[in-house]
């Protein structure tokens, strides 16, 4: 495979099967692909489709949690990376960088209420590694509430602040991590108190079935958070950079974090790039710690000017209402089907294009995998709520993708209903 190009096959060879792909990198994932009836190998890809070796196209209703938000290989972004390789590499991250200045001035231009600071490293995990760390610092405090089914990343503290079935076998974690019911606010009252450094939440838990909390909920979490001098972060690495219609997710409920994570789509696909952006008042707690998280690929300057050319794509004109406007046209499909399917599809859930729809039981998620790869639509179920499907398009999906999408999504739930019994699995999806 090594000497053809990148997403081409010599016509010649067989196509490799997924056990040949996972050889030298992770058997044990063909296994699971093969028992999820998942046979998808990617080959090329472009805007919202992924290819696999064969050729065949699938929408790409996954995009890695949001690293695809602008579809694969986005001419902005590759242009603004080729660009960068004329002059830049990585650098080195103990020198300071105009470039890693630029894209922390664009992040911190888009966020509310003065000044912002990044601290930019190469995945969502590190970064809320730095936000733990962060706030540990700044309060002198160690405890965190964290919600059950969260999902932060599997690096040292992000693993401990997830839902335990993520670390199995893995102990002994970081203590100090309470957990509560997500959208739960009498919870998290109760939860935060003196010893509590801070609140860690994702605003929209995507792992966790894209669960969209009510009105009230962060209000109350944010003044919980203030009443006991604990900080409030918001993990955005996949609800930010306008998944959910607007550039942050949590300005859906009118509150400002203290810390923010991101990551994912500030990649724009093609450099790999994240964020802890924090508070101006909070670098306080830096001044004598400068130096306190090394890390040799944080901040590659090659990132910085893929990161800045995203800002200024969420920020243009007409995008976020894009985004609003195919979040619209799906609701209006899922609220047709679930009239149609009402023992299989049990609620649709939906902010933007941020979305998840619950099926009977994982053994149906399983099954909708299939039936929608068969109709050439790739989209996942969530592995701490695996009755879950997830819906993430590319943020610039066209309307002709959206009905493709929802008439792939109409014939699944067709098939999933003769092909599954409404009773498998029963009482999963409570």
């Amino acid at each position: 495979m090594g000497e053809k190009g990148a997403g081409t096959m010599s016509a010649a060879r067989t196509p490799p099967t997924i056990e040949e792909v996972c050889r030298l990198v992770t058997p044990a994932r063909a296994a699971a692909f093969r028992a999820c009836g998942f046979p998808l190998v990617q080959g090329r890809r472009e805007g919202s489709r992924l290819y696999d070796l064969q050729g065949r196209p699938y929408v790409n209703c996954r995009s890695s949690g949001g690293v695809f938000n602008f579809g694969h290989r986005p001419a902005f972004a590759v242009e603004a990376l080729r660009g960068a390789l004329d002059h830049l590499d990585i650098g080195d991250w103990l020198v300071p960088s105009p470039w890693r200045a630029e894209a922390a001035s664009r992040i911190s231009d888009s966020l509310p209420g003065g000044d912002w600071m990044s601290f930019f490293v190469p995945g969502g995990g590190e970064a809320v590694d730095v936000a733990i760390k962060l706030a540990r610092l700044a309060t002198g405090r160690t405890g965190f509430v964290c919600a059950e089914g969260g999902y932060h990343g599997h690096t040292g503290f992000a693993l401990s602040a997830g839902d335990p079935c993520l670390s199995e076998g893995m102990g002994p974690l970081v203590p100090g991590f309470e957990r509560v019911a997500f959208g739960d606010a009498a919870a998290v009252e109760r939860a935060t108190g003196p010893g509590t450094a801070a609140v860690l939440l994702e605003t929209i838990p995507a792992t966790g079935g894209m669960l969209v909390p009510p009105d009230d909920f962060y209000p109350r979490v944010r003044a919980a958070c203030d009443r006991a001098g604990a900080l409030l972060i918001l993990d955005e690495v996949q609800a930010g950079l306008g998944r959910t219609g607007k550039i942050w997710g949590f300005e859906n409920w009118d509150v400002v974090p203290d810390i923010v994570i991101t990551g994912k789509g500030l990649s724009g696909g093609v450099y790999p790039v994240s964020a802890c952006t924090y508070r101006a008042d909070l670098e306080r707690a830096l001044e004598t710690r400068p130096f306190f998280h090394p890390s040799s690929y944080g901040g590659a300057e090659l990132g910085m000017v893929v990161a800045a050319a995203v800002m200024d794509e969420v920020r243009k004109p007409g995008f976020l209402e894009h985004v609003r406007a195919m979040g619209e046209r799906f609701q209006a499909g899922f609220d047709a089907l679930r009239e149609r399917h009402p023992d299989v599809l049990v609620e649709f859930r939906r902010r933007g294009l941020m979305m998840g729809y619950d099926l009977p039981s994982p053994v149906h998620a399983i099954a909708m995998l299939r039936l929608l790869l068969e109709r050439g639509v790739l989209s996942v179920f969530s592995n701490n709520r695996p009755f879950s499907m997830q819906l993430m398009p590319a943020l610039v999906i066209s309307p002709e993708d959206v009905d493709f999408v929802l008439e792939a999504a109409g014939g699944a739930l067709e098939a999933l209903e003769r092909e599954v019994p409404a009773t498998a699995g029963a009482g999963a999806a409570s």
